[in-house]
């Protein structure tokens, strides 16, 4: 047998400060989720993205500690246009959440921004260049 592809998970200290993020980049996660242990979405193309809370890591592997010093894993968001780049950037921005790289042109070919999520996890937000 051959192993599949299924799922990314987040291991998250505020289950409702990181839906919530993640709701206003287009998931359709229910309002009711934000209170639970354990939270699941399903993206297109069958994925799914997986949310658990500290607590619930510690539970099964007491020795867990939170990762220090960068990201491990990051998630990446495409827009219809560059100027959408801007505009979901300056939403996130103007909600509250940290950028941590203001939307620039990249020399590969798109129009390139980072936003951090409610635990500091970079998401990028790309789209091709025009």
């Amino acid at each position: 047998m051959t192993p599949r592809f299924d799922s990314l998970s987040i291991v998250t200290a505020d289950m409702a400060a990181s839906l919530a993020f993640y709701r206003r980049l287009g998931l359709d996660i229910p309002a009711d989720a934000d209170g639970a242990p354990h939270v699941e979405a399903a993206l297109p193309g069958g994925l799914r993205l997986l949310w658990d809370t500290e607590e619930v890591i510690r539970s099964f592997d007491p020795a867990w500690s939170r990762p220090e010093g960068g990201d491990r894993t990051g998630l990446a968001f495409r827009c219809d246009s560059p100027s959408d780049v801007d505009a979901v950037h300056a939403g996130l921005v103007s909600a509250g959440y940290r950028s941590h790289l203001s939307p620039w042109d990249a020399v590969w070919g798109q129009r390139y921004a980072v936003v951090l999520d409610p635990d500091g996890c970079g998401v990028s937000l790309f789209a091709e260049a025009e």
